[in-house]
């Protein structure tokens, strides 16, 4: 059976690669959706170790104190190597969830949609990565040229989590536009510019106050005020593309999925842009930097479907 669209028309779903309906028994949708919260979840916990200058609670790597894998009553560190034992203990648990992810995969669609099989393997990878960084970040002292990478490495997985659980609702016939040839390119575009705000705001936080350490202070040597509007002038590139998207989506017939997700994108765009002047003048209290975090995640959950929802399967 064929499918036919046209850009801003419907597209019908061949009978055979109709999604499976969410449910209580729906064990991949699960999975997935455990690991996309799993991954923004991290962003906080690391967000918290960052923040309480907890990054060195565990002095070696990968066990906390030389000759023990937990925290010890010797330690001098304090409630330091409580934070960031528990931040190490969600990898772990990321793992298990992306094994189970790769698992149920495997089990139900390898003789059917092995491409998506594979994708479902790169949560995997990336914890993989992920602890690895994080131990030589331990051992770098927390330079911010390796801390830098693992944010924006979850970031990354955080899309691909958005990306799989999007891919888990389609088939897998070859992608078709379902907006303007100009809005599908725009949203990359947007996607690029957002990319680079995300890269900029590392920039920011590596050279703040939040080193990481409660005893040093380790960061770029970049000047502050000038990274800040550096990443403050590409959020406003970024917002005036993500205005563009929304006007053009109430201008053209689209869907209505790719009408909602630059909605949401611009809304916490704005949103995001507040928070990070008001930390910006207030000398970047934890509790909004924090936020800012959470909402960078967010950011990037719903600018992954702003690309995905231009075109269906």
């Amino acid at each position: 059976m064929s499918t036919t669209s046209t850009p801003g028309s419907p597209v019908q779903t061949p009978a055979d690669v109709v999604a499976p309906p969410r449910g209580a028994r729906d064990w991949m949708w699960i999975a997935l959706m455990a690991n996309l919260v799993g991954n923004i979840a991290i962003i906080l916990t690391g967000g918290l170790v960052r923040l309480t200058g907890s990054g060195l609670g565990c002095p070696t790597w990968p066990e906390c104190t030389p000759g023990s894998i937990v925290p010890t009553g010797q330690q001098t560190e304090g409630f330091h190597k409580f934070i960031e034992f528990g931040n190490r203990m969600i990898t772990p648990v990321l793992g298990v969830i992306a094994l189970w992810v790769l698992v149920v995969a495997v089990m139900r669609f390898w003789n059917t949609r092995r491409r998506f099989v594979v994708d479902c393997a790169i949560p995997l990878l990336g914890v993989v990565v992920q602890a690895v960084l994080g131990g030589i970040i331990v051992l770098a002292h927390l330079d911010p040229k390796t801390v830098s990478p693992h944010f924006l490495i979850s970031l990354f997985l955080v899309s691909n989590g958005t990306y799989l659980l999007y891919r888990y609702r389609e088939g897998d016939t070859t992608p078709q536009r379902v907006v303007p040839h100009a809005a599908q390119r725009l949203a990359w575009v947007t996607a690029g510019v957002g990319a680079v705000v995300c890269v900029l705001g590392t920039a920011v936080t590596g050279s703040g106050p939040h080193s990481g350490d409660s005893m040093a202070n380790v960061r770029f040597g970049f000047d502050p005020h000038a990274t800040s509007w550096l990443h403050a002038d590409a959020v406003m590139l970024f917002l005036g593309l993500s205005v563009a998207l929304v006007v053009v989506s109430r201008l053209v017939e689209v869907p209505v999925p790719f009408r909602r997700a630059w909605d949401w994108t611009l809304g916490l765009s704005l949103l995001q842009g507040v928070v990070g002047y008001v930390q910006y003048f207030t000398g970047r209290p934890i509790a909004l930097v924090a936020v800012h975090l959470l909402l960078s995640a967010l950011f990037v959950v719903f600018l992954t479907q702003g690309v995905l929802t231009a075109r269906r399967r």
